[in-house]
């Protein structure tokens, strides 16, 4: 079922092209969020680790950022824990962790499978590609978030999608069937998430291809939905301070890679 709603987007702190580099600290973002302050990273970070992508567009893009982001360190699935520890602190407490659907602020050691606690979230869900938990996409913590256990069961495999009904432990996400709509607060976040990995793994290392496309229901199919919608909640949620720090610290402290699509919202675009 779909449905209209009033969609919360955060103001765009800066231009397109923004970044902020913590040099390997977990500190939160700092509040001076200037245009000139992240310009100069954000042309210091085309200069180098993304020159070979600059002024490209469609497959060529994809194919240089495939190359660039595939040049990372791969952690263990029970090393994520930890990564999430620091890439999901709450910047308001430092003991705290984020939680991705929910936005609740969770000590960082309340982790598991209970009911309460928070767990590893796939963003592009294990089975779309049958990847489970192995070192390399099931590991990718550029798509891994704590969630509420709870809301990450119900969420389950589901694609992304506007519609369906309320989640009453989750105000603000949606479901049914076959789809789930988070927050409006989240909603570019999951779709930069879900298209870092299509650009990521393009089945030349033992994995599936896995491709956004415009449909859901997608079930063990490589293939993660939809991909209008997610190019629409990019585009009306652009990347903020909790998403640009998170990228700075996957880069600095574990997989010394990159999601291009929060330093270059408008690749998307030139993309799909």
């Amino acid at each position: 079922m779909s449905r209209r709603h009033s969609f919360y987007a955060r103001p765009l702190l800066a231009a397109a092209a923004t970044v902020t580099v913590l040099a390997g600290t977990a500190a939160a973002a700092p509040a001076d969020a200037s245009p000139g302050r992240y310009t100069a990273t954000a042309a210091a970070l085309d200069d180098t680790y993304y020159q070979d992508a600059v002024g490209k567009t469609g497959a060529e893009l994809k194919a240089a950022l495939h190359t660039i982001i595939s040049d990372q360190t791969k952690l263990s699935y029970s090393q994520v824990w930890d990564a999430l520890k620091a890439t999901d602190e709450d910047p308001a407490d430092s003991s705290n962790v984020v939680l991705l659907y929910t936005g609740r602020s969770q000590p960082k050691n309340d982790n598991g499978g209970n009911s309460g606690q928070w767990n590893r979230e796939h963003v592009w869900a294990k089975s779309h590609g049958d990847f489970g938990t192995s070192t390399g996409p099931g590991t990718d913590v550029h798509h891994l978030r704590p969630t509420d256990v709870q809301v990450n069961s119900v969420r389950g495999n589901k694609d992304f999608d506007n519609g369906g009904s309320e989640l009453g432990s989750a105000p603000g996400n949606f479901t049914d069937s076959d789809s789930f709509e988070p927050r409006d607060e989240v909603k570019g976040d999951v779709a930069r998430m879900v298209l870092y990995m299509a650009v990521r793994y393009e089945g030349d290392d033992s994995f599936a291809d896995l491709e956004p496309n415009d449909q859901v229901n997608n079930g063990s199919a490589p293939k993660m939905g939809k991909l209008s919608v997610l190019k629409q909640w990019s585009q009306e949620d652009p990347p903020d301070n909790f998403e640009k720090r998170r990228n700075d610290v996957i880069f600095e402290q574990f997989q010394h890679n990159r999601n291009p699509f929060i330093d270059h919202p408008e690749w998307v675009g030139a993309i799909w």
